[in-house]
């Protein structure tokens, strides 16, 4: 298994995952792995080849994914489990 296809195979999980927390009516928790699996799925496209010439705001773009899943995964963290 290549990086390439490992980085999509984790997005597919995130956001299945994502999808099962919005059947059970958890939409922090969907909007947490929606959000991971999205930022899987640009930092893929930041590596490939076709995507050269937009590199720049997809990088910047799985950034911002990455800082917000951060921040909501604090804020999940300190408001519901703690």
């Amino acid at each position: 298994m290549n990086a390439q296809f490992r980085q999509y195979a984790f997005a597919l999980i995130f956001l299945g995952i994502g999808i099962f927390q919005l059947v059970k009516k958890d939409s922090l928790e969907a909007t947490l792995y929606l959000l991971a699996g999205a930022a899987f799925i640009f930092n893929s496209l930041a590596s490939e080849s076709r995507f050269v010439r937009y590199k720049r705001p997809i990088v910047i773009t799985t950034w911002v994914l990455i800082i917000s899943v951060g921040i909501l995964f604090l804020y999940l963290l300190q408001f519901k489990y703690l």
